[in-house]
């Protein structure tokens, strides 16, 4: 009886252990941009593949504050971007899609996530680097 109990308690551990890890980081390769312009047509799209606007993105969708309320938003978003993460080089690249409305009065963006439908902020000073960051690309 004893056996079991402690077999019992190890495999709860050992269960609350694998549920405690998150999900795995991947490395984020490449970045899809399309603007939307204002009859609401998407653009073409434009590739982000460089180290240093990747990185860029990168840091600042780390910075987002999420939320997981479902919301609709009033207008169209300005941008949808839709990013690449690499997991393991024998698996194929999983994509995030993600659409981005910047608040010109605050200065913050708003970012929608098409995935788990959720949405988030960004503060002024990230969501003016990730606007920069397009714009360099002449997406904005």
């Amino acid at each position: 009886m004893k056996k079991i109990i402690n077999f019992t308690s190890l495999f709860v551990f050992m269960v609350l252990l694998v549920g405690c890890m998150g999900e795995e980081k991947g490395q984020l390769t490449r970045v899809d941009v399309q603007k939307i312009d204002t009859e609401g047509n998407y653009e073409d799209v434009v590739m982000i593949t460089d180290s240093e606007s990747i990185d860029l993105t990168r840091r600042a969708f780390e910075q987002i504050k999420w939320d997981d309320e479902v919301v609709k938003m009033a207008r169209k978003p300005d941008i949808k971007a839709t990013l690449f993460y690499t997991f393991d080089e024998n698996i194929p690249e999983r994509l995030y899609e993600y659409e981005i409305w910047f608040n010109d009065n605050a200065g913050t963006a708003t970012i929608i996530s098409n995935e788990n439908e959720s949405y988030g902020e960004l503060d002024k000073d990230n969501a003016q680097a990730l606007k920069s960051n397009f714009l360099k690309l002449q997406v904005l």
